[in-house]
């Protein structure tokens, strides 16, 4: 009975080690897999959001512009909302490039650390209130083409102003999730 137990000993642990190797291999093996996408999920989200910072940059001044023209135009009850908007090149905003982080977001979120994640989640927060409040624009901004009220002109003009700062939230955590990535590489 203990030889049997013995050579049970002797046969099993060969086979557990090659089993304990084989796990540590693939466990090593996906935390490999797991660090080089997360690499490539930074370098190509970097460059998403490099390209949105450009974005705002550039469109900005336009929006600007239009609130200069409100402004100029408040008490002209002879120009409509539309000749405004025209003349100072339409109602132009920033496309907000959030591709990467959905498609990670759908799939290995437990990947990212927690402070890049509450980063991102902030981001796509203040992008889903930048939409939100670019639609109430755009309806207030149909309703009302032809009218040529001082309130009218205000309220629009308050209303690309609070579009602005959305922007520009959406612009400061984006440059925080590019500081950070600098701080860690």
């Amino acid at each position: 009975m203990k030889n049997n137990i013995k050579r049970f000993i002797k046969d099993i642990i060969p086979v557990l080690l090659g089993v304990l190797i084989a796990l540590w291999i693939n466990n090593w093996n996906e935390n490999r897999k797991d660090k080089k996408y997360i690499s490539n999920f930074y370098r190509s989200l970097k460059k998403e959001f490099k390209d949105t910072d450009k974005e705002i940059i550039n469109k900005t001044p336009s929006q600007r512009i239009l609130i200069d023209s409100l402004n100029f135009y408040s008490n002209n009850k002879n120009v409509q909302l539309i000749t405004i908007i025209e003349k100072a090149g339409g109602v132009n905003g920033p496309l907000i490039k959030l591709n990467y982080w959905n498609a990670l977001s759908k799939s290995k979120i437990e990947l990212i650390e927690y402070d890049k994640l509450a980063l991102l989640t902030e981001i796509e927060e203040n992008n889903e209130l930048l939409k939100y409040k670019r639609n109430k624009l755009l309806d207030f901004i149909y309703a009302n083409l032809t009218e040529t009220g001082q309130k009218e002109k205000i309220l629009m003009k308050l209303m690309l102003e609070e579009l602005i700062r959305t922007q520009n939230n959406v612009q400061d955590g984006i440059r925080k999730i590019l500081k950070y990535d600098a701080k860690s590489s």
